[in-house]
């Protein structure tokens, strides 16, 4: 998670726990092993403890051990308004990976936001940033202050489709989600650490979708990439598309190919994706771009 860089700045100094969080408790809502996400200073994770919960807290600039198990419960609370977009989307990236199958994250956001944009900080007198968010989840609380948002992992939601793409199958491994896209290894991997980064929207071609949907598709590969280059370390990607039968596409759900390379696994690699049409890969120098 990169925030925007005085972001930490609107972390509050309280002296109780927070509405949120003490709203969700009083609820019965913190389940099991909590993460609150972006936990400021700290104080609703050493009030949760003193009531007994067992919970961390991680917050980029106050406490940046970054967590190293999944837990059953995340919290997010007033972290998504100070973010900008694909800030935003990098936090449910992450929390997506850092919550258990059955797990519950919360996301709470401010409602009583009125401007906008960058502002100077009362306080600390630097410039923040502040943002009205509204996401395509569960809404569990609304109020003029705040709106409680619940999110569990596409794998533990039912679905209809018969579309293996529409819902992580049991023969493809998760790897994070964000609002509107999935990402799993691929069931026939051409190679160790072959990704699939998927809409959640059954839908057949890439160029269908949405510019804003395409968008969150890059920015979860993106993801994705850095987290294939600390785990298996790869010298290369190729990145695809297959679009229509005469392309190759054989599962009519739109998906990207994110497929690490490793040197010496062909003899030859030049033209990569060239070699789609096989005859065509090189040029007569023996050359390719």
């Amino acid at each position: 998670m990169n925030q925007e860089n005085n972001s930490h700045l609107t972390a509050k100094d309280r002296d109780r726990m927070s509405f949120p969080t003490n709203w969700l408790r009083q609820n019965n809502l913190l389940k099991g092993s909590i993460l609150d996400f972006g936990c400021g200073l700290g104080k609703d994770v050493s009030e949760l403890k003193i009531k007994g919960y067992e919970c961390d807290g991680y917050d980029i600039f106050h406490f940046p051990n970054y967590p190293l198990k999944k837990y059953d419960t995340v919290i997010c609370q007033y972290v998504l308004n100070v973010l900008q977009e694909s800030e935003q989307l990098q936090v449910i990236m992450e929390i997506s990976q850092l919550l258990n199958t059955g797990g519950v994250a919360y996301f709470t956001v401010r409602r009583d936001i009125r401007y906008e944009g960058f502002r100077i900080h009362k306080i600390h007198q630097k410039p923040t940033y502040q943002c009205n968010v509204v996401l395509p989840f569960k809404s569990i609380l609304l109020n003029d202050f705040c709106e409680i948002f619940s999110f569990q992992l596409l794998i533990d939601t039912p679905q209809k489709s018969s579309c293996i793409f529409c819902r992580p199958s049991i023969n493809l491994k998760y790897i994070a989600e964000s609002v509107t896209a999935y990402a799993t290894y691929d069931g026939y991997p051409v190679s160790k650490g072959h990704a699939l980064i998927i809409p959640k929207k059954h839908i057949s071609s890439y160029f269908e979708l949405t510019p804003k949907e395409q968008f969150e598709l890059w920015q979860l590969a993106n993801f994705v990439q850095k987290y294939l280059l600390k785990k298996y370390s790869p010298d290369g990607f190729n990145v695809g598309i297959n679009i229509n039968k005469s392309a190759g596409q054989t599962i009519f759900h739109a998906h990207i190919h994110l497929i690490p390379r490793y040197t010496g696994d062909i003899v030859k690699p030049n033209g990569g994706v060239r070699h789609v049409l096989p005859s065509k890969g090189y040029y007569e120098n023996d050359e390719s771009i």
